[in-house]
C-alpha cells in the first residue's frame, strides 16, 4: 500500500469506521453555482457555519455567459443561481470570486493557475471534473451536493476507499497526438466503464512528456471511463508550473514544499489493483464516432463493422450509430464542419489556444462555420491577448468570447442550434453522452471530437487531404 494514491489518502484520514467509510479532511473545497444551492441552505436549515471557510472558493462558472459579463444574466434560472452562490458566499464568510474578477473563470481552470491547487492536497467540487486537479499530485474528486453540505459542515468527507489502478503508456507519442488523444486512446481500448471504481495513476514516458497543461486535460478524461478519479505524480514539470505563482509557497516555505512534494511518488514495489499498459506509438489523433467517448478510432481509421458483434452489442452499436447519422465502416474524414467549440475545464487552457491559432495562422475561417473559442479563464484571456494570439485569430476570423463553461454543459446560452449533442458534462470535450442529450431543431447533423478540438457538422463531404493534416484545417479556406 505505497502507491502515490496511498500516500496522500492515509495523511488525510481523521477516522475509519470498522466495516465502514473513511473519514477524510479535504485541504480545499470548490463551489460552484450549480451543486451548491441546497448544500447551503442545509446548514441554514440547522444554523450552523462553515466550519474552515479559508479552505473554501466560490466560483460562478456553469451558468456565467460568454459575453456581455458586465451586463444582468438574461436567462432567468441562470441570474438566480448565479446570484444565489453571490449571496451564499457573503453570507457565510467564503472567497468568491464572480463574473469580471480577473480570478474568474472555470474553476477546474482556475485553481491550478492561481496554485489553489498543489500536491498532495485532497479537493473535492460538486462537480465530476474535479479529477482534472489530480494532474498536479492530488487526490481530487467529485462529490454530490449532500456532500458539499458535510465538508462545508465538518472540512471532512465520508468516503469509500477506492480500488487503485495504474495505466502506464510506455514511449513517445507520434506527430499530431495531444493528451485528449491519449485518453480518447484509452477509452476506445477500456469503454467508458473500463475504470470504474478505481482511482487511476497515470505514468510511463508519454505522460511524463506531457505539459502540466496536457496532464490536466488527461486526468480531466479519468471521468469519462468511469475512474472515480485520475492523477499524476508531481515532477519538476509540476514544480516549474507552481513555482512563482500567486498562491504558490515562497521563499523557505517553497523549498520546505519542495521537498516533501518530491517524495510523492508510488514506490518500485507498489502494488495496484490493476495495472493497464499501452504503447504510446499505437496512438494516433483520434476522433469520436458515437454517443460516447468509448467509441473512438484513429482519424484515419474507418467505423467497425458488426461482423464480430453479438445482436445484443450489435442492436446498441446500431442505435448509436442511427442517432448519429453513421453507418459502420464509413470514414469520417471529409465530413463538413458547421461548428467548432474551443474551451471547457478540459481544453480552455493557454496551451490550447496557442495550437489552435498555429493552424489557422495565414488562413480565414470559412464563412459557414460558427466557431466558439472560450478561454478557460480571464488569466488565460490575458495571456492570449499577451502573446498576440488574439490578432492572429481576429485576422483568421474568429472570435474570442469570455470565461465560462460555454457549450460544454450548455446551461448558458451556448447552444449548438443544430446539432446532436452529446450530454456528459465534458460533451463538448469528448463527444461524451451519457448523462442526458440536447437534440436540435436540425435531424441531420452530429457532434465529434477531433484531438483537442470539437467539431459539428452535416454528412457531407469536403477537402479529405485537408481534414487528415492538420484536424481542424477543414474549418478554414487554405491560403489564396
Amino acid at each position: 500500500m505505497n502507491t502515490l494514491f496511498d500516500k496522500i489518502w492515509d495523511a488525510h484520514v481523521v477516522t475509519t469506521v470498522e466495516d465502514g467509510p473513511t473519514q477524510l479532511y479535504i485541504d480545499r473545497l470548490y463551489c460552484h453555482e450549480v451543486t451548491s444551492p441546497q448544500a447551503f441552505a442545509g446548514l441554514r436549515a440547522r444554523g450552523i457555519k462553515c466550519f474552515r471557510p479559508e479552505k473554501i472558493y466560490c466560483m460562478p462558472d456553469h451558468n456565467t455567459p460568454t459575453h456581455d459579463q458586465d451586463k444582468p444574466i438574461e436567462d432567468p434560472v441562470s441570474k438566480t443561481q448565479v446570484d444565489t452562490l453571490t449571496k451564499n458566499a457573503k453570507d457565510f464568510g467564503l472567497t468568491h470570486f464572480g463574473m469580471m474578477d480577473k480570478s474568474n473563470g472555470i474553476i477546474h481552470v482556475v485553481g491550478p493557475e492561481r496554485a489553489f491547487t498543489l500536491p498532495c492536497m485532497t479537493i473535492v467540487c460538486g462537480d465530476s471534473h474535479t479529477s482534472t486537479h489530480g494532474a498536479m499530485g492530488a487526490v481530487a474528486f467529485g462529490i454530490g451536493t449532500s456532500e458539499v453540505e458535510m465538508v462545508l459542515a465538518s472540512q471532512c468527507i465520508l468516503q469509500s476507499r477506492p480500488k487503485t489502478m495504474r495505466i502506464t503508456v510506455d514511449g513517445k507519442p507520434g506527430e499530431g497526438v495531444t493528451a485528449k488523444d491519449i485518453a480518447l486512446y484509452m477509452m476506445s481500448k477500456m469503454t467508458t466503464s473500463g475504470a470504474t471504481g478505481y482511482f487511476v495513476e497515470y505514468a510511463g514516458e508519454a505522460i511524463r512528456n506531457l505539459t502540466m497543461e496536457g496532464r490536466l486535460t488527461l486526468c480531466n478524461l479519468s471521468i469519462e471511463m468511469g475512474a472515480r478519479g485520475g492523477m499524476v505524480a508531481p515532477d519538476e514539470v509540476t514544480f516549474e508550473y507552481i513555482k512563482g505563482r500567486e498562491n504558490a509557497p515562497k521563499g523557505e516555505e517553497w523549498e520546505k514544499a519542495l521537498a516533501y512534494w518530491r517524495t510523492l511518488k508510488s514506490e518500485e514495489n507498489a502494488v495496484f489493483d490493476k495495472e493497464v499498459r499501452f504503447d504510446a506509438a499505437d496512438i494516433e489523433p483520434m476522433i469520436t464516432y458515437g454517443t460516447n467517448p468509448g467509441m473512438g478510432m484513429g482519424i484515419t481509421q474507418f467505423i467497425p463493422t458488426t461482423d464480430d458483434m453479438n445482436e445484443t452489442t450489435k442492436a446498441s452499436f446500431i442505435k448509436s450509430l442511427d442517432y448519429m447519422g453513421f453507418r459502420p465502416g464509413e470514414s469520417l474524414l471529409g465530413k463538413k464542419i458547421d461548428y467548432v467549440f474551443l474551451g471547457a475545464c478540459t481544453n480552455g487552457r493557454i496551451e490550447d489556444f496557442r495550437a489552435f491559432a498555429s493552424l489557422v495562422k495565414g488562413r480565414k475561417k470559412a464563412d459557414h462555420v460558427i466557431a466558439w473559442l472560450v478561454p478557460g479563464s480571464w488569466m488565460v484571456d490575458e495571456q492570449i491577448r499577451e502573446e498576440g494570439l488574439d490578432k492572429i485569430l481576429e485576422e483568421a476570423g474568429f472570435a474570442i468570447r469570455q470565461p465560462g463553461c460555454s457549450a460544454c454543459l450548455a446551461m448558458n446560452d451556448d447552444k449548438i442550434p443544430g446539432a446532436y449533442i452529446a450530454g456528459k458534462s465534458a460533451c463538448c470535450c469528448c463527444g461524451s453522452g451519457d448523462r442526458g442529450d440536447y437534440r436540435s431543431e436540425r435531424n441531420d447533423e452530429i457532434g465529434f471530437s477531433i484531438g483537442r478540438f470539437t467539431v459539428y457538422g452535416r454528412s457531407k463531404f469536403v477537402n479529405r487531404d485537408r481534414l487528415c493534416k492538420s484536424k481542424v484545417i477543414s474549418i478554414v479556406n487554405s491560403k489564396s
